[in-house]
């Protein structure tokens, strides 16, 4: 669900924030001297150095001639919130065994804060890889995972999702208004997966199926490829083994 405190106006302590900001910049430049921290968030390099510094001294930024970009203690951290993950745990060898059998990318996505995050991800013999690793953050409406979990909230739910991210456009064939991804949702939820037509990235086309325990949604699974080897036909046949991994996934999910 999303954190009530996720943009949230009042208190808050801004060198934090101010840190995590470098840390994004960081991570979406690859590397970054000291004097473009400085240029990009308007501040004296000497600001920027300690800043810096200080995410250096405590381990999570390195410097690499002339360069500091992120260090590995993020990958440690993230490796270890995903092993806490009921969904993860349940689904790491489904999603390799599916991925073997299907040929195709096959993911686990789980939802944080209104947005759909890719929790894992194995490629089988044919996969064509579509640029979405492990850890990515998307808007819901974008992809089949974010709206097979968006279907199976509440409207109050869906309708902060939209009032906090709104319903930017990827592509030109992203869902954009409240009132065609009410009647998407609806027809997700009636035919029981959802459907992703280069609505994220040209050319792309997936297949999701949530998983629910306990009549609630814990986080879904898909299938993508390139539109030219998932025709409908194809989809179809990849549902059945999408629907048989969510049921396995569900059992193990409840008596593990």
């Amino acid at each position: 669900m999303i954190d009530p405190q996720t943009g949230a106006s009042g208190k808050t302590v801004g060198a934090v924030e101010r840190a995590f900001s470098i840390v994004d910049a960081l991570r979406e430049a690859g590397g970054m001297t000291v004097s473009e921290v400085a240029e990009s968030f308007d501040m004296p390099s000497s600001t920027a150095h300690v800043y810096l510094k200080t995410l250096r001294s405590v381990g999570y930024v390195i410097k690499d001639d002339g360069e500091y970009r992120l260090g590995l203690r993020f990958f440690r951290d993230g490796i270890a919130v995903r092993r806490e993950n009921g969904a993860y745990i349940s689904c790491e060898s489904e999603i390799d065994e599916l991925a073997a059998e299907t040929g195709e990318v096959a993911n686990l996505g789980v939802e944080e804060n209104g947005q759909r995050v890719l929790l894992y991800q194995a490629e089988g013999s044919d996969a064509v890889y579509d640029n979405a690793p492990p850890g990515e953050y998307t808007n819901m409406h974008w992809t089949a995972l974010g709206k097979a979990l968006l279907a199976h909230r509440p409207e109050s739910y869906i309708d902060d999702v939209i009032d906090v991210y709104g319903l930017p456009a990827q592509t030109d064939r992203t869902i954009t208004d409240r009132d065609s991804l009410a009647a998407e949702l609806e027809r997700i939820r009636d035919q029981g997966y959802a459907l992703e037509d280069e609505e994220r990235r040209a050319g792309i086309r997936s297949v999701a199926v949530p998983i629910i325990v306990d009549a609630g949604v814990i986080g879904a699974i898909s299938l993508s490829g390139p539109k030219s080897r998932l025709s409908d036909d194809r989809i179809g046949e990849l549902l059945d083994s999408l629907r048989n991994t969510a049921n396995v996934v569900e059992l193990k999910y409840t008596y593990t």
